[in-house]
């Protein structure tokens, strides 16, 4: 039986080398920060996860009392405090996204308050023996972010070196790198700017004013969303209607950048439904996949950041580049037609999304959500594409460069490829969309009155820290507006048939994917080494690991029944379309 578990769990955590004496899945970042995935306490998540029992055996026989546990599981730990002394501090926010940014500095300082031995508890000795063990669902997205972030606020590493070094320590050679959601590394880049402005952050309540996308496709759902709850929950703010949509041009701005669509627009009169532009939808050619060289990092390069305050949100719109346009109509204000009527969705637009009623958030991390779909048959609508992305506007209003003094609006921008994809992954599907700019400001109460800021800055060393309140251990939380959300056929309800052609949806298939997550996630030591597993090939281990998840972990946990012709399955299988387009981090050879 322990062979079948152990088998097991070496499937479902991806092809990696657990730990040779406890067969454990975690690995030392340094020798005083180890990362692992969340340990399970109870059947059946021990079969394949981390034995809470096994790894809190392996830190008492390596560590002693000297070990302390950072998680930061909004769906829970999967086990009680007392399981492990009580020495468990909680920030824990949702899978695949990046942390509300007010958090990070009290995990910073927690960490490094434990790891100083302030509290007085052990000999100098003993203090020096310390280490802190981090951990989400994978121990890589979540877990990495705040890995790296320890190592550049704290021991004043760059960003790209703390990527490097995640990557390196903790995933096999060719299988991506440790921290690769791109609003995480954005939040990676933010720990940057943060670090060199004093660790200060100032919170403040948000108004989305406006939504601009060029090269919008037919049937897209765009929604605002925000962290509630001390950031365990995701929060959807509001959800665009096709009642606040006008179309201003039927292609990509020329490089003169969004600025020209915004004058455009100012010769449009206030529409109160969106004009529909005629002709053929001509999508984008794909983009390669980027690498970004250090330096490079989105949230951490200035030069793309607005540099001065402004009266005007439109003169603080940056340049888009030189973009191709979809196609060779003018752009050119358009006049009213009747598709609306119809429920005509034309793709490759530029449309401007304007909320009829005010969008107030109650932080400074901003989530745009966008979900593709199609009417399909017999009930159901096709998800086609499926992406988000996160910013926060204190960094995007250049806070740490203007002493805390961030600028009260401006333009977030950002094009499809760029978006984080499904369920931690680079696949979005078809395009959705090319770019993308939010228009945002400061929340105003009255007109010239500002909504209260939060200031925050790190805690001392000598200072009490701040955890966050646990999400129920036992699990079952809802931490998203759609968790599980998939590409493939969905039923339909009548519930926002306004927002597309497609009505909203259920999802057939709510699990969560297992082997994505863990997929190349491997085991070191304190030097960084290694362990192998029985001398197996690592060619054979990586065509075991496809072949038996895919027929058994897959089968197992969404219990699904062998696909008959037309069934969802076969629709679902044909459907991922997307290339892999997550930017990459090199490692710094200097």
């Amino acid at each position: 039986m322990d062979k079948v578990t152990s088998l097991l769990r070496h499937i479902v955590a991806g092809p990696r080398n657990p730990h040779p004496e406890a067969n454990l899945d975690l690995c030392y970042v340094t020798s005083q920060i180890i990362a692992t995935s969340g340990p399970s306490g109870t059947y059946p998540q021990r079969a394949y996860r981390n034995p809470l029992d096994q790894l809190v055996k392996f830190l008492d026989e390596r560590h002693g009392k000297h070990w302390a546990i950072w998680e930061f599981r909004a769906e829970g730990t999967g086990y009680p405090d007392d399981a492990v002394y009580g020495r468990v501090f909680h920030y824990p926010w949702p899978d695949h996204h990046p942390p509300p940014f007010r958090v990070v500095g009290m995990a910073m300082a927690g960490m490094k308050r434990w790891l100083s031995g302030i509290d007085g508890e052990g000999t100098e000795e003993e203090k020096k023996k310390r280490v802190v063990v981090v951990h989400c669902k994978a121990g890589k997205g979540r877990s990495g972010t705040m890995a790296c972030s320890y190592l550049i606020s704290e021991c004043g590493w760059t960003p790209e070196d703390a990527l490097a070094r995640f990557t390196e320590r903790r995933m096999r050679p060719g299988f991506g790198q440790g921290v690769s959601i791109p609003s995480q590394l954005r939040w990676v880049g933010y720990v940057g700017r943060w670090t060199k402005g004093g660790k200060l952050y100032v919170e403040r309540q948000v108004e989305i004013m406006e939504v601009h996308v060029w090269g919008l496709r037919d049937g897209v759902k765009v929604q605002v969303e925000g962290y509630v709850d001390e950031g365990k929950t995701i929060k959807q703010f509001h959800v665009f209607t096709r009642k606040e949509r006008v179309i201003i041009a039927p292609v990509l701005p020329s490089e003169t950048g969004v600025k020209d669509a915004l004058k455009n627009r100012e010769k449009v009169p206030e529409f109160t439904s969106p004009e529909q532009v005629g002709g053929d939808e001509k999508p984008h050619p794909e983009k390669a996949k980027t690498i970004a060289q250090p330096g490079q990092l989105d949230g951490m390069n200035e030069s793309k950041q607005i540099p001065t305050k402004s009266h005007s949100v439109q003169s603080k719109i940056k340049k888009s580049g030189d973009i191709t346009p979809l196609s060779s109509k003018s752009q050119t204000s358009t006049t009213s037609s009747s598709s609306e009527a119809v429920g005509e969705e034309e793709g490759g637009d530029a449309v401007i999304f304007k909320p009829s009623s005010r969008v107030i958030l109650p932080t400074s991390d901003i989530n745009l959500d966008f979900e593709r779909r199609n009417k399909a048959t017999m009930g159901y609508t096709m998800v086609t594409a499926v992406a988000h992305v996160w910013f926060n506007t204190y960094f995007e209003g250049n806070g740490p460069e203007q002493g805390g003094n961030a600028d009260d609006n401006g333009v977030f921008q950002i094009e499809w490829d760029k978006m984080d994809g499904l369920k931690g992954s680079s696949r979005k599907g078809t395009r959705a969309f090319d770019k993308l700019a939010v228009v945002w400001k400061v929340y105003e109460p009255e007109p010239g009155r500002k909504s209260k800021e939060d200031v925050i800055r790190e805690p001392s060393i000598n200072s009490p820290v701040q955890q966050m309140a646990p999400a129920d251990w036992k699990g079952g939380n809802k931490e998203t507006p759609d968790k599980g959300k998939n590409l493939g056929l969905r039923t339909e309800t009548p519930a926002s048939a306004d927002v597309s052609k497609a009505s909203s949806f259920k999802s057939s298939r709510d699990n969560e994917d297992e082997d994505d997550d863990l997929a190349g996630v491997k085991s070191s030591d304190p030097s960084g080494g290694e362990y192998p597993v029985e001398n197996e090939p690592e060619t054979s281990k990586s065509a075991k690991f496809k072949e038996i998840v895919d027929a058994k972990v897959k089968a197992e946990q969404y219990k699904l029944t062998p696909s008959t012709p037309g069934s969802a399955e076969e629709a679902n299988a044909a459907l991922d379309t997307a290339s892999s387009t997550t930017p990459q981090i090199l490692p710094n050879t200097s």
